[in-house]
C-alpha cells in the first residue's frame, strides 16, 4: 500500500523502515532535512513540504502523524485539512489524548475526511519487534488499511486490533502506559528492597535474569530492566528522575471522572513526580512538625561556608 508519514523522529522514523521493509510505498515528510534524506536513503520518496507530500499520494489517501502532541499535531492537522480530500485518512500514532482525538475526529469529518487514532507501543524496539497498535475509528476504514497495520506490528494476527470509535484507540493507549508507570513502579522498589539489604550482597543482575525465567513476574520491563542491571548494576550514573509523558496523569484524572479507584497507579504517577524534588518541602515540614511536637532530631542545612544553618 501506500502511505504518507509525517515526523521521521525516533518512532516516526522506525516506523517509516518497518513499512518499507514490509513493501509498502512511503512518501516522507519532517521539519529537518536531514530526516527525510536519511528515510529516502533507506527507500523512502521524500518530500519537501506537506502540499509536495499530499500531490504524490494517490487517492484516497492515507497520511500518518508521528508529531509531539498538542500544538504540534493540532496544527499539523489543520495544514492538511485544505490539502486532502473527502474520503482520505488521517493517522495519529502519537500519544494525544483521548478528548482531543474526539474532535478532531469531529473536525475532520466535517470535511469529509476519516480519522484513526492509532495507540502505539513499541518504542525504540518496535522496528525489530513490531509495534503493539489499538486502533480507533471507523471499521471500515480500518479493513481498508489492515495492511498497514498488520506490516507494523509484531505479526499479521498479533498485537492489532480495532478497539472503538475515534478516541477509543488513545483511550486504551492511556490505561496501557498507567499500567505501564505502576509495573515499573513495582519493579523499582522491589530492587531497592533487595540492595538496601546489605547483609546479603545480593547480586541483583543475577535475580533479575533468574526472574525472567519461569517466575510470575516476568516479563518485557523485566527484561530490561534485567539488561540495564547487567550494564550498571548499581546505576551509578543515572540521576533519580523519572519524568512522565502525561498519560499516567490522564489515567488519573479519568478514574476520578469514572469514579473508578486506582491507587497504585496513581501512586506510581505520584512517586514521579517526588523523583523530580530536590529538597522537597513537604519532607522539610514532616521533619519541623516531628520536632515541634516531640523533640525529635532534625538534620539542619549545611551553609556554603559549611555551617549549620538552624
Amino acid at each position: 500500500m501506500e502511505i504518507g508519514m509525517i515526523g521521521l523522529g525516533r518512532m516516526g522514523g522506525n516506523m517509516a523502515q518497518r513499512l518499507l521493509q514490509g513493501g509498502h510505498t512511503v512518501i516522507t515528510y519532517d521539519r529537518s532535512s536531514e530526516a527525510v534524506t536519511a528515510s529516502q536513503n533507506l527507500g523512502a520518496v521524500g518530500a519537501s513540504s506537506l502540499e509536495d507530500l499530499v500531490g504524490r499520494l494517490s487517492q484516497p489517501r492515507a497520511v500518518w502523524i508521528m508529531v509531539p502532541d498538542g500544538a504540534p499535531t493540532e496544527n499539523t492537522i489543520d495544514s492538511l485539512i485544505p490539502l486532502l480530500s473527502s474520503g482520505d485518512t488521517v493517522l495519529d500514532g502519537g500519544n494525544a489524548n483521548y478528548k482531543d482525538s474526539m474532535r478532531r475526529a469531529e473536525k475532520l469529518a466535517s470535511n469529509g475526511i476519516d480519522f484513526m487514532d492509532v495507540g502505539t507501543s513499541g518504542g525504540i524496539w518496535g522496528l525489530a519487534e513490531g509495534y503493539a497498535l489499538m486502533i480507533g475509528g471507523k471499521k471500515e476504514v480500518y479493513e481498508r488499511l489492515e495492511p498497514i497495520f498488520q506490516t507494523l506490528a509484531p505479526a499479521k494476527d498479533k498485537g492489532l486490533s480495532h478497539v472503538g470509535p475515534a478516541g477509543a484507540g488513545h483511550f486504551v493507549k492511556m490505561v496501557h502506559n498507567g499500567i505501564e508507570y505502576a509495573m515499573m513502579q513495582a519493579y523499582a522498589e522491589g530492587f531497592e528492597i533487595m540492595a538496601a539489604k546489605e547483609e546479603f550482597g545480593f547480586d541483583l543482575p543475577k535475580i533479575a535474569q533468574t526472574w525472567r525465567h519461569g517466575s510470575v513476574v516476568r516479563s518485557w520491563l523485566l527484561d530490561l530492566a534485567a539488561d540495564a542491571l547487567a550494564e550498571e548494576p548499581g546505576l551509578e550514573s543515572l540521576q533519580a528522575y523519572v519524568g512522565d509523558s502525561g498519560e499516567g496523569r490522564w489515567t488519573v484524572q479519568e478514574s476520578v471522572e469514572l469514579a473508578v479507584p486506582a491507587p497504585v497507579i496513581t501512586l506510581a504517577l505520584q512517586a514521579r513526580f517526588r523523583s523530580r524534588q530536590d529538597q522537597p518541602f513537604g519532607a522539610k515540614l514532616l521533619a519541623a512538625l516531628r520536632n515541634q511536637f516531640g523533640g525529635h532530631a532534625v538534620k539542619a542545612t549545611i551553609t556554603e561556608d559549611g555551617a549549620d544553618k538552624q
